[in-house]
């Protein structure tokens, strides 16, 4: 870690918490290349994070969400309260409504996916370490979303009768039998928790199989799920 007291005056301090060592020691990397930011520590899980933010107190905290010990939902609540002065940017591979609104909830100033480009990852940076509020275009759509009380974005608008899951087994062979079903009930407009209820699972367990679903057919949100579904 970086001893605070080398720090150039106006520089951004931040800590990289994020549990896969690969795309942690990436971030750390192409951040030491911003002449405004220093890196002050790096976390492996959500419990070191917060553990450095109080001794480190940066001033932005690049936080991934699925990390082990502590999720970075958890650390995020914790740091907002033991290290107020730390502003928090999610940056992670999920972009469902459920992680966003529980990293918002949780004190997130700002949220990224990992496709997001080093310069739109600078700029955030340098955005929520001003007291700005900045969030990946996808996540802006469904926040309106959200706050207008729509069930999903304008774009997401499910149109045409029930989709079969043996269809999407045949288009989309890599899924799964369950996978197929959820992204089926996806397409059909239901939330989280309404598909949990059909399916007897547990709303976790819905999330799990939505993360693995976007990644095999290669869309990043419920949006691009149901027009490609649809398409």
């Amino acid at each position: 870690m970086t001893d605070a007291s080398v720090s150039a005056p106006d520089s951004i301090r931040v800590l990289v918490a994020d549990d896969q060592a690969i795309i942690r020691d990436g971030l750390v990397t192409v951040l030491s290349l911003l002449p405004d930011v220093e890196v002050v520590g790096e976390a492996a899980d959500g419990e070191e994070a917060v553990r450095l933010a109080v001794e480190a107190r940066p001033d932005v905290v690049l936080m991934d969400l699925r990390m082990p010990v502590l999720d970075g939902v958890g650390a995020t609540e914790r740091i907002v309260r033991e290290a107020p002065g730390s502003a928090i940017l999610v940056l992670t591979t999920f972009a469902d409504d459920d992680s966003i609104l529980a990293a918002l909830r949780a004190g997130a100033k700002g949220y990224l996916t990992k496709d997001a480009g080093r310069a739109e990852v600078a700029a955030a940076i340098r955005a929520v370490a001003r007291g700005q509020s900045t969030f990946a275009p996808e996540v802006g759509a469904l926040l309106v979303s959200t706050l207008t009380g729509a069930a999903t974005p304008p774009s997401a608008q499910v149109s045409g009768g029930p989709v079969s899951a043996d269809a999407l087994l045949g288009r989309f062979p890599t899924l799964t039998r369950r996978e197929a079903e959820v992204l089926a009930l996806i397409a059909d407009g239901l939330s989280n928790g309404e598909i949990a209820a059909r399916l007897f699972v547990s709303v976790a367990t819905v999330k799990t199989h939505i993360n693995a679903i976007f990644a095999k057919v290669a869309v990043r949100d419920r949006s691009q799920a149901i027009a490609l579904v649809r398409s």
